[in-house]
């Protein structure tokens, strides 16, 4: 029985995008998350004392040179090549233009496919590795016409990246489809790109591990390598976890928790579930507060005190961070036809944001803030006109639903 490991996007110390990072306690520990993942990755190939650890492009994440990283990549392959496990590795989009990849000398246990497309075999094995490398980030037509045939009676693997047929978040790169990829012979295609796990077939397998360590919150949950397990040339693969940071995405609904000790004690006992079901080392949670009860005014009046309640209960897990905290909550309706003055102050605030003069204030106050910013960080804020006008929509509905908050839930 011969084991492959199967990995691809590792982006390898590309950042993590998370608020958590304002936490001195948790910044080295998400910085490093990449380099983390890469090393469980080299850690699981010793361990299962595999025949090749194959990676199917976007080891690295984009044009920066970085000796530290040179330096780090070649001493966890070296681990691999002391052990005689040999890396066959494809370059993907973000490859094809990082300086490290043309420029360091990797050990000599890595083949790295190029542009023309080849196959090697695995020493003491009959199985072939085939594979095809961008020769550019951009791979806008097929790269199906440069694979060397399957060889016969043998167990064959092709290394793709691509984003197939098209996904959402995605740029297309070697499209192609899942049926063309089915007709070509090969046992199972390694492919890349998309982040999200994904098994397309099992006859043959066409697998897309998906990234080995997630880096927002819209790669939540727990990452993976796969393994593939090839015994009388018939396969078949499981996953090996790699992600040292997971981001969670939960809701908790506050539906029927009229008192605040029983809100208190729920969550409490949710995030201690949540942290006692967790893969990785680190979680870093994303928590929304949804549905309404009878003291909704008053929790969005002190969403301060909340929330460093909800951080102060996540740390007493040992191992999750709240990112952070927001409020889904539905006011309680009134009584009909009433008319306080509270709810006429709430009619009078909506009326005034969508006045030109106020519309005109606040866009200079906000303009006078965001020169403050540095110039890349305001153009990640705010990119585009609508982005300006959409914050400032944000700000002034979030400003006018808190002061009558303040204001509900001092009167209820």
């Amino acid at each position: 029985m011969i084991k492959i490991l199967h990995t691809a996007d590792i982006h390898l110390d590309s950042p993590l995008k998370t608020l958590a990072l304002r936490d001195e306690a948790l910044r080295d520990r998400v910085q490093t998350a990449t380099r983390t993942a890469l090393i469980r990755i080299v850690d699981t190939a010793l361990a299962e004392n595999v025949a090749a650890l194959l990676i199917a492009g976007d080891l690295f994440d984009g044009a920066e040179r970085s000796a530290k990283t040179a330096a780090f990549l070649t001493g966890q392959l070296d681990r691999l090549r002391a052990a005689d496990i040999p890396v066959f590795y494809i370059k993907g989009n973000h490859d094809a233009e990082n300086p490290i990849t043309g420029e360091v000398s990797l050990p000599d246990n890595v083949h790295i496919f190029d542009g023309r497309g080849g196959k090697v075999q695995i020493e003491g094995a009959d199985i072939w590795i085939h594979g095809v490398s961008f020769n550019s980030r951009h791979a806008p037509e097929s790269l199906l016409g440069k694979f060397t045939a399957p060889v016969p009676g043998a167990v064959n693997i092709a290394m793709l990246h691509s984003s197939l047929a098209g996904a959402q978040g995605h740029d297309t790169y070697a499209p192609c489809s899942v049926a063309e990829l089915s007709t070509m012979g090969f046992d199972y295609w390694a492919l890349g790109h998309i982040h999200k796990r994904q098994i397309h077939s099992e006859a043959p397998w066409i697998v897309m591990p998906g990234i080995p360590q997630g880096r927002d919150i819209g790669e939540a949950g727990p990452k993976t390598a796969t393994m593939l397990r090839i015994e009388d040339q018939r396969i078949s693969i499981y996953e090996v976890p790699t992600s040292a940071a997971e981001f969670l995405d939960l809701r908790f609904d506050v539906t029927a928790l009229d008192h605040d000790d029983d809100l208190r004690a729920k969550l409490r006992a949710t995030l201690r579930d949540l942290a006692s079901e967790l893969s990785s080392d680190t979680g870093l949670l994303r928590l929304t507060l949804t549905g309404a009860n009878a003291r909704t005014w008053q929790i969005l009046r002190d969403q301060d005190m909340w929330e460093e309640t909800a951080n102060q209960m996540a740390r007493e897990t040992g191992t999750l961070w709240l990112e952070k905290l927001r409020f889904d909550l539905t006011p309680p309706t009134s009584a009909p036809n009433a008319a306080s003055a509270l709810d006429e102050l709430a009619r009078l605030m909506a009326d005034i944001q969508e006045e030109p003069g106020f519309a005109a204030s606040l866009t200079s106050s906000l303009d006078a803030l965001l020169s403050e910013l540095p110039t890349h960080r305001r153009a990640q804020l705010v990119p585009d006109e609508a982005a300006s006008t959409a914050l400032r929509r944000d700000l002034a509905s979030a400003g006018a639903a808190q002061l009558l908050a303040a204001m509900k839930g001092a009167s209820e």
